[in-house]
């Protein structure tokens, strides 16, 4: 099993797809997913997602009901106060890259916990991001 990962909007989305068979529309996204050890889920990004399966609301309940399962590897992040100051300073010290609230959020959580892989297909902005606390650590992107 591989190290835990931060999922970002964008990769939870793609890796929790399905096409008309059933079978996975990203199987590189699903795989990192089903790979990981343990996956952090920062509460704006499972707000985010949730908006965006507001059509498909029974793909939204069992998603929560995977991330609020003691038993799944899931991890539900609830920010906390330092998190987005953080996610603040990390959005002004990167401003050409206008990470927003969310986004950063995700970045802070990945530095906080020590998970420095992102499942997101984000890939520039992810990619050229760093944190820690000489902003010297890589955010490895995934898939």
């Amino acid at each position: 099993m591989n190290p835990p990962l931060v999922a970002d909007t964008g990769g939870l989305l793609r890796a929790l797809a399905r096409g008309p068979g059933g079978g996975a529309s990203f199987p590189d996204f699903e795989a990192a997913l089903v790979d990981a050890r343990a996956v952090y889920v920062p509460a704006l990004i499972l707000a985010e997602v949730d908006y965006f399966l507001r059509d498909d609301r029974a793909a939204a309940r069992a998603l929560l009901a995977d991330i609020l399962d003691p038993k799944s590897r899931y991890e539900l992040v609830v920010p906390s106060a330092q998190d987005l100051a953080r996610a603040v300073a990390l959005d002004e010290k990167f401003a050409e890259l206008r990470l927003g609230l969310a986004a950063g959020t995700v970045a802070a959580t990945a530095e906080r916990l020590g998970a420095y892989r992102v499942l997101t297909t984000d890939r520039r902005d992810f990619g050229a991001l760093r944190v820690g606390r000489r902003f010297d650590r890589p955010i490895i992107t995934l898939p």
